[in-house]
């Protein structure tokens, strides 16, 4: 398989040493760690920090910048980072308020965050974290034990990061992350496996006319083998078993996330399907979020997200934020 790399061993650092190139007055990258945080975090602000495998780009750095992450510590391929390295990142940036850790649900990147936590508390770093599990397809996998966190973790970022960056202090930064915890789903669906740097070759056989249904972002398979489906019929299974799931009342905010190797144009027409099924349901979409923003390298696929909101939840998702791979204006 053709991939724009050169030795597969030095993959997450070229990547890293490109983001910094690309944007060297917003982010800088830890020495000899995997590590990028903020330039400039203001002094007095709850830090918002989070992490894990690469390939899911542009998570977790790309959402670096004011008003949603100030750390992120980038593991090898699909591997969670090391629990020194995130101890890093928490010192890095406490600016005198404490750090809010936000964990996706897998064995190894919660073991770490954990463990990093711990030992950053002895250093006198206040630390308050938040797991995120908010994939609907399985109980427990490979990876994890309980719900896998997947998408539903952009959401978390934006209003974690919106809450401090409007000045709240550790405990209600944490409070709004869990608001957010409660009350999203998501659900995937892969047309092609996706092919790792180091194996040249896909992660599991999945036919021409065949696709998965429920699948994670590493990887792994789904819950259900089937034939290929239409758009629409992909996006009705999706947006009903996250619906089933969330079972929102109100308003709602959406991401149909592409998994890396999707057209945008595909990504937009199964959209089409999920604001048309959510007005048969009675409900109004009050945002709706279309491109890749958690991706697993380069499969072929798409997941919906699906968020029950509130008026505290809008507020911040509607917050300012300047990141390299999500702008918010008022």
């Amino acid at each position: 398989m053709k991939k724009l790399i050169n030795d597969p061993a030095d993959y997450v650092d070229e990547m890293l040493d490109g983001m910094v190139a690309a944007h060297p007055d917003e982010i800088r990258r830890i020495d000899t760690t995997k590590v990028l945080v903020r330039r400039e975090i203001p002094e007095g602000k709850v830090a918002v920090v989070s992490g894990g495998g690469s390939g899911h780009e542009p998570t977790h750095a790309g959402y670096l910048g004011p008003g949603m992450l100030d750390g992120a510590a980038a593991g090898e391929v699909f591997t969670s980072p090391t629990a020194n390295e995130v101890q890093e990142m928490i010192d890095a940036c406490d600016a005198g308020a404490g750090v809010l850790l936000v964990i996706k649900n897998y064995e190894g990147d919660v073991m770490n965050f954990e463990t990093a936590g711990e030992m950053a508390e002895m250093g006198d770093v206040e630390v308050a974290q938040v797991v995120v599990n908010d994939d609907v397809a399985v109980e427990d996998s490979t990876y994890t034990s309980g719900r896998r966190g997947v998408c539903g973790t952009i959401f978390v970022h934006k209003v974690a990061g919106a809450m401090a960056d409007r000045g709240g202090d550790l405990e209600a930064v944490e409070r709004a992350a869990q608001r957010v915890i409660d009350n999203v789903g998501t659900m995937g669906a892969a047309l092609t496996s996706c092919v790792t740097p180091e194996k040249g070759s896909p992660t599991f056989d999945l036919g021409e006319d065949e696709i998965e249904i429920g699948i994670g972002i590493h990887g792994e398979p789904g819950v259900e083998r089937t034939g290929m489906m239409s758009a629409d019929e992909i996006a009705d299974r999706l947006a009903t078993a996250v619906l089933d799931d969330v079972e929102p009342e109100g308003e709602v905010a959406t991401i149909v996330n592409g998994m890396g190797g999707t057209p945008l144009s595909e990504l937009y027409i199964v959209n089409r399907r999920l604001q048309e099924l959510l007005g048969e349901r009675g409900l109004e979409t009050w945002d709706a979020w279309v491109g890749d923003y958690m991706t697993s390298l380069d499969m072929r696929g798409c997941s919906i997200t699906i968020l029950d909101l509130d008026d505290e939840l809008k507020e911040l998702l509607a917050h300012e934020a300047d990141t390299p791979a999500l702008t918010v204006r008022d």
